[in-house]
């Protein structure tokens, strides 16, 4: 309908357009009348002046003559041309707004009763739509009351200090430092501003060591690699996100790995296919990269262990001096996002909070795995030429083959297809001609 409305003011303005025009031309042959006319009636004068004049020659007075005559036929050309185009215009204006216009507006009003008629059908039809939702809405407030009704704030203050809390151990008492004694004193090593490594704090020294107080401001501290400038357990729980994520890009270019020695296989086997030495600057990367990530993820792990060590022996000093603190609420679930920590993390695993990727996946993956149905094809593809399937995770097709794509190319030059009669596997994607659905 707008393309419609817009076409009909293309076509008002087309009208107006073509009216402006002859107007214009009425005023041009008006303009022409009035200046022959001058023209005309200034040439007769003029011969009429030299016809009286007594010295005036003959051949002037007939030349003046021939012009006042000339001149009075231009005028009565213009004259008629001007009426006729008066004539003209008139007749288009009349056109333009008996006929023209109101058959244009009548097309207006006709779309614009249309537009009200399919506005009303689709308000009713959202009234509709939002009389059947409201039940739907209804239900969710409940729920949301409900949900309200449940909130334990205990509980859930509880699991925001376990994914917070910082590993320190809690300072024991300040102990006496006898200045009268001339020798160097030993600060006690469990107050708040005794080196970590146990060593003597000279007498002379200007500055005194920075406490740990809770509620102090922070000062800018230099972020290190190994998160040491964090507390113990968060920095624990930085160096497994870091270690999770090192595992997974090393699987992934293994895995890029093994696409790239199949592919040099059939490069080999098929050498129409391709060069397989193409391929080498490629798996040389992705072998200096799976060597540069066991590197990182054995020196993440030693961290990991350090971090871990720390966390037990602050919490082994905090239960010496002070009672133990209260366990977490039943209702919160045990850390299960570490695998790679040793026996020492496995014991306090109960104690340690989700991390946030434990958090956000979902609890009962097993039996979705057991209850997966099978994936729907994402298009389909003809073999063009034919391929025998010989290495592990291939499969076999015949040239002119309609197979059911099943996952498009990742890139390594590999398509996953199922045939008609059963079996999937992977095919070279430049053999095959392939329609997404």
């Amino acid at each position: 309908m707008k393309q419609e409305r817009k076409m009909h003011f293309q076509e008002g303005r087309r009208a107006q357009q073509q009216l402006e025009s002859s107007f214009k031309q009425l005023e041009n042959s008006k303009r022409k009348f009035e200046r022959d006319c001058r023209e005309a009636e200034k040439a007769a004068q003029t011969a009429e002046r030299l016809d009286q004049d007594i010295n005036a020659t003959k051949a002037d007075v007939e030349k003046a003559k021939q012009q006042a005559h000339l001149r009075s036929h231009m005028a009565e050309e213009s004259k008629n041309e001007y009426a006729a185009q008066l004539q003209r215009f008139n007749r288009d204006q009349s056109h333009f707004y008996f006929s023209q216009m109101p058959q244009i507006f009548d097309k207006l009003q006709d779309m614009d009763e249309r537009r009200a008629a399919h506005l009303g059908a689709g308000y009713g039809l959202l009234s509709e739509a939002e009389l059947q939702v409201v039940p739907i809405i209804a239900k969710c407030l409940e729920g949301m009351k409900v949900a309200a009704d449940a909130v334990d704030a205990k509980n859930d203050s509880q699991v925001l200090i376990e994914l917070h809390k910082s590993g320190f151990a809690r300072p024991g008492d300040v102990e006496f430092e006898d200045f009268s004694q001339p020798m160097n004193r030993v600060p006690s090593d469990s107050s708040l501003g005794t080196p970590s490594d146990g060593r003597p704090e000279l007498r002379s020294s200007g500055r005194s060591r920075a406490k740990r107080w809770p509620f102090g401001k922070k000062n800018k501290t230099v972020v290190t690699e190994d998160f040491s400038h964090l507390p113990p357990e968060q920095q624990r729980k930085r160096l497994q996100q870091q270690l999770e994520e090192r595992n997974r890009e090393l699987q992934k270019e293994v895995d890029q790995r093994e696409a790239l020695k199949k592919m040099k296989d059939v490069y080999e086997k098929t050498p129409q296919m391709g060069d397989p030495a193409s391929l080498e600057p490629r798996i040389t990367e992705t072998l200096n990269n799976i060597e540069r990530l066991k590197l990182e993820v054995q020196k993440y792990e030693a961290w990991l262990v350090e971090a871990e060590s720390r966390v037990l022996s602050n919490r082994g000093d905090s239960l010496g001096r002070h009672p133990r603190p209260p366990e977490p609420p039943a209702s919160a679930p045990p850390d299960s996002s570490s695998t790679n920590s040793g026996p020492q993390d496995d014991k306090e695993s109960s104690e340690e909070p989700l991390s946030e990727e434990g958090q956000d996946a979902p609890i009962y993956t097993e039996f979705d795995e057991d209850f997966e149905e099978p994936a729907s094809p994402i298009g389909h593809c003809v073999a063009i030429y034919h391929f025998e399937g010989s290495s592990e995770g291939t499969i076999s097709m015949a040239e002119g083959e309609d197979l059911s794509l099943m996952e498009e190319d990742k890139g390594d030059g590999w398509t996953r297809v199922r045939r008609k009669q059963g079996g999937e596997g992977y095919v070279p994607t430049s053999y095959l001609r392939v329609t997404l659905s």
